[in-house]
């Protein structure tokens, strides 16, 4: 077992950490939708392009060089403790490789999708670059850190499938709105699971700066935000389909119960059921996006 373990291959895939791929694929996904207005786009191989780019090499290039640069709290955290830089099972200079390899593979394959896909892809890896290198290192600016994390996965993946088959100028603000206060809800707790970690590390993220309480609290509210603006668009019938209305009425106040319960002491495990769970309103709406189309228009 170990043996396999030492295989590059499988330690590059341990770095770029499978598990978090779909958190850009389904806001991507979604934003697909909204531009083809169909379930499966029609350029399939420029869909499965941005999905490798999106999934394996945008975050293994991100991830690299997050790893290169947390590696004094990777070392006290014990979620890490399997991390194959942790373990020596990676050096440090292969890790600066695959990660020059990775981000040049993503800017190249991003190609064959189109240029405005190329350039959201170096827009991501400049924002990894910002939240990880010092001296900006945004993860250790509160407030900061949240903010290019909603920015990434919340605005900037759904709008990269968007790109994928119209221009990015169009794709609608008040999706990118919604994503942004979700994202930044889904990534507040998780400064608290690495709040022990960071601090004793030096690191001063959101929790470790706020505290646990001031962050579940923030969560929450960004969470109830999102909940609210995205209930507006369908009463407004904007974006969000109206014969969403109801069912959001009814579902909102189960989804903020939900947040607080997952999030008041969160865990990975926690988090990837409420990850589950909001998978349930996406799912509805796309279904109501797609089989209300003559009605749905995007201001």
């Amino acid at each position: 077992m170990t043996g396999v373990l030492d295989r590059p291959a499988v330690s590059l895939i341990a770095v770029s950490r499978p598990w978090f791929w779909p958190v850009s694929w389904v806001p991507a996904y979604l934003g697909t939708v909204l531009a083809s207005h169909t379930w499966l786009p029609a350029e399939r191989f420029r869909a499965l392009l941005a999905l490798l780019v999106l999934g394996p090499l945008i975050w293994g290039a991100v991830l690299a060089q997050n790893d290169l640069h947390d590696l004094p709290s990777d070392r006290l955290n014990p979620r890490k403790a399997d991390a194959p830089l942790v373990t020596g099972r990676v050096s440090v200079p292969r890790l600066r490789l695959w990660y020059r390899l990775l981000a040049v593979l993503s800017l190249a394959t991003a190609w064959f999708v189109g240029p405005l896909f190329v350039i959201g892809v170096a827009g991501v890896l400049v924002l990894g670059w910002a939240y990880s290198v010092p001296p900006l290192r945004l993860k250790t600016r509160p407030g900061w850190d949240v903010a290019v994390n909603a920015l990434v996965v919340g605005v900037v993946s759904p709008a990269a499938g968007w790109a994928a088959s119209r221009a990015p100028w169009g794709f609608p603000w008040q999706f990118a709105l919604i994503g942004f206060l979700f994202a930044a809800a889904l990534y507040i707790p998780t400064t608290v699971t690495d709040l022990t970690a960071d601090a004793g590390a030096g690191y001063t993220t959101f929790a470790v700066r706020y505290g646990r309480r001031f962050a579940f609290w923030c969560g929450v509210l960004l969470w109830a935000c999102a909940l609210s603006f995205s209930i507006g668009c369908a009463w407004l019938d904007v974006l969000v389909p109206r014969s969403t209305l109801v069912p959001q009425l009814f579902m909102a106040p189960v989804l903020v119960a939900a947040y607080a319960a997952l999030t008041w002491r969160p865990s990975i495990f926690r988090l990837a059921l409420l990850s589950l769970l909001f998978g349930v309103p996406t799912l509805g709406f796309a279904l109501a996006y797609i089989g209300a189309l003559p009605a749905v228009t995007a201001h």
